[in-house]
């Protein structure tokens, strides 16, 4: 990032390349779609360009990057709940099928690949159901695998806040995926 700040705009590549699969991963969990997180992936990079000149030395980059794509992710989900839209790769309501992105499973028999398959849905649901303040944390922490603290400066909040917010998503989840729990054991 400093080579990039210092008018080497070819460090931006490599920053791309280091960066963009987890990202891109950040990007499809919080938004649950992959082109949407293809194009905010793009965004996310676009205003680390913008903003090279602006970059604190003293933070680290990928708690930057993440602060910037979390922005970006508020945003479309404000514009999405303004601009509401029917997708049509959600799901066939004539045949059942989910045209969607699935889990690969481990599990040899159909039965159990689709038991996986309802299981992971669910949670993916439930997950989206979650009011954003839980969401992002919950995303943050579980699946990029991120501090209390890293999660606090990426939405500029103390790690105590995160904890809360984590304790609160987790128990919502409890609450709504019981019946799942219960299934499972």
């Amino acid at each position: 990032m400093a080579r990039l700040a210092s008018g080497y705009d070819a460090a931006l590549n490599d920053l791309m390349a280091r960066h963009t699969p987890k990202l891109f991963n950040y990007l499809v969990r919080s938004l649950q779609n992959e082109e949407d997180a293809a194009d905010l992936a793009q965004d996310t990079f676009v205003r680390v360009f913008q903003n090279r000149t602006k970059f604190d030395k003293r933070m680290k980059f990928s708690t930057w990057l993440y602060a910037i794509a979390t922005n970006l992710v508020r945003d479309r989900y404000r514009h999405r709940t303004r601009h509401p839209q029917v997708s049509l790769d959600a799901e066939n309501e004539a045949s059942g099928e989910d045209f969607r992105e699935s889990v690969p499973e481990q599990k040899p028999t159909p039965s159990e690949s689709l038991q996986n398959a309802e299981r992971a849905e669910s949670v993916r649901k439930a997950v989206g159901q979650l009011p954003e303040e839980l969401r992002t944390p919950l995303i943050l922490s579980e699946y990029e695998e991120l501090s209390h603290a890293e999660i606090g400066e990426i939405l500029d909040c103390t790690s105590k806040a995160v904890e809360v917010r984590l304790y609160r998503a987790r128990n919502q989840l409890r609450n709504t995926l019981g019946w799942l729990m219960e299934r499972a054991s």
